[in-house]
């Protein structure tokens, strides 16, 4: 049922050198379906890390760009020599769009692959179960890129679930600040029944002092006209969206052919250049939305960036790329910090390699190499994400960061408006 707030009432390295590099180190693609196995005690030869990702859902260049990064941090860390001396291999498993198959990919990942610490998953309705039913039981340490749905701070993981995107309580508020700086009074707004989708509408509601008509709808819905029709009624100026790449294209097509809406705001989930592909620069230029951002003029996101560019040539243009390179050179370093593999103790040290004190430490070939040799040598650091902060609370959430703004223009790209601030 949609809920209503109208007239004030409610009804409820280069790339070719970190490729080589990760074959050799040992890559490999881990199924969700396979049987789990157990992985016999043996000492360590390397620290091994997983990345849980969609590969299956949405355009090719989401999951491109992410485990790209995931590969230039691996390449970064090996580069400054390892971890504990020992090289990091890399293991990646397909969480699909199903929340049970991630579930049995994160399984196959740590008993199968042996695993010491997980990136991801990207999802949050798939971090819910994979933290309480995988990396609770396994203490395995984890860190999440982009599931940023607010429940995730209450989740029963042991302290074993961290992330490097803000939740979405800090991302609701921008959304709605820039659907009154675009001058809209009214809004509707439909989002995808999931944790993200709901935590993101909550946020925004909360934030929003003007009349709303939510309506939520299924994860797996395709058609969307009664949702929409819903949404509009309330005379609502502006659609948000909060859904996935395909279920957003399909809302907007929807809402445009039928003469429900012409003007659009969206979250972090249809910052894709699909959907101003497909639509045309002529119906979505000037439309806004938010996502994650990096700090301004950060010494850390410009030489990751340098990076980037010497190892693919050419900037990501998608959302959590740098926090999934972030997320993966924090568990490195924890792990060269707590001085041995075991889950427990890479967690334990997670928070301390994030923070102050210590020697600030950027991201970044070099910075990641003085990180390694600092903490060889029994000193702190404090890690500084391409993302930004890596400055933990006690649930696992980032303290401060930066929300982005951005818009869809006529040529059919995507522009970084600039960055809101969260948090000290």
């Amino acid at each position: 049922m949609p809920t209503i707030r109208g007239l004030r009432h409610r009804a409820s390295v280069p790339a070719c050198a970190i490729g080589l590099l990760l074959g050799t180190a040992g890559v490999s693609l881990a199924g969700a379906a396979a049987e789990p196995a157990t992985v016999p005690a043996q000492q360590p030869a390397a620290l091994r890390i997983g990345l849980l990702l969609d590969l299956s859902s949405g355009s090719a260049e989401v999951p491109r760009d992410r485990r790209r990064a995931f590969e230039l941090a691996i390449g970064h860390v090996n580069g400054g020599g390892g971890v504990l001396g020992l090289p990091v291999t890399a293991a990646v498993a397909d969480a699909t769009a199903d929340p049970e198959k991630a579930v049995a990919a994160a399984r196959r990942l740590v008993e199968v692959e042996g695993v010491h610490a997980i990136v991801g998953p990207n999802a949050s309705a798939s971090a819910l179960p994979v933290a309480e039913r995988v990396i609770r039981p396994a203490a395995i340490p984890t860190v999440s890129f982009s599931a940023t749905s607010p429940a995730l701070a209450g989740v029963a993981e042991n302290d074993f679930l961290f992330r490097t995107a803000l939740s979405d309580v800090s991302q609701g508020p921008v959304l709605a600040r820039v659907a009154r700086e675009r001058g809209f009074e009214n809004i509707g707004l439909v989002h995808v029944d999931d944790p993200w989708g709901r935590g993101l509408a909550a946020a925004f509601e909360a934030a929003w002092d003007g009349p709303i008509r939510v309506v939520p709808v299924d994860r797996g819905e395709t058609g969307f006209l009664s949702a929409l029709r819903e949404s509009a009624s309330g005379g609502a100026q502006a659609l948000l969206v909060i859904a996935f790449e395909t279920a957003a294209l399909a809302m907007v097509r929807e809402a445009i052919d039928n003469g429900l809406y012409e003007s659009f705001l969206f979250g972090d989930g249809a910052k894709r250049p699909s959907l101003v592909r497909s639509l045309g620069g002529d119906r979505l230029g000037g439309m806004y939305g938010t996502g994650p951002a990096s700090a301004p003029e950060s010494a850390a996101s410009a030489a990751w960036e340098a990076a980037w560019l010497a190892a693919y040539g050419a900037p990501p243009v998608l959302a959590y790329v740098k926090e999934t390179y972030d997320a993966t050179i924090a568990l490195a370093l924890a792990a060269q910090a707590a001085g041995r593999l075991d889950g427990a103790a890479i967690r334990d040290r997670l928070r301390s390699v994030g923070s102050s004190p210590g020697t600030v430490v950027n991201a970044g070939p070099g910075g990641v190499a003085e990180a390694l040799r600092i903490l060889a040598g029994g000193g702190e650091i404090d890690y500084e994400g391409a993302s930004g902060s890596m400055d933990w609370d006690a649930n696992g959430d980032l303290r401060r960061g930066h929300i982005g703004i951005w818009r869809f223009t006529g040529d059919e790209r995507i522009e970084e408006v600039r960055a809101v601030a969260f948090g000290n």
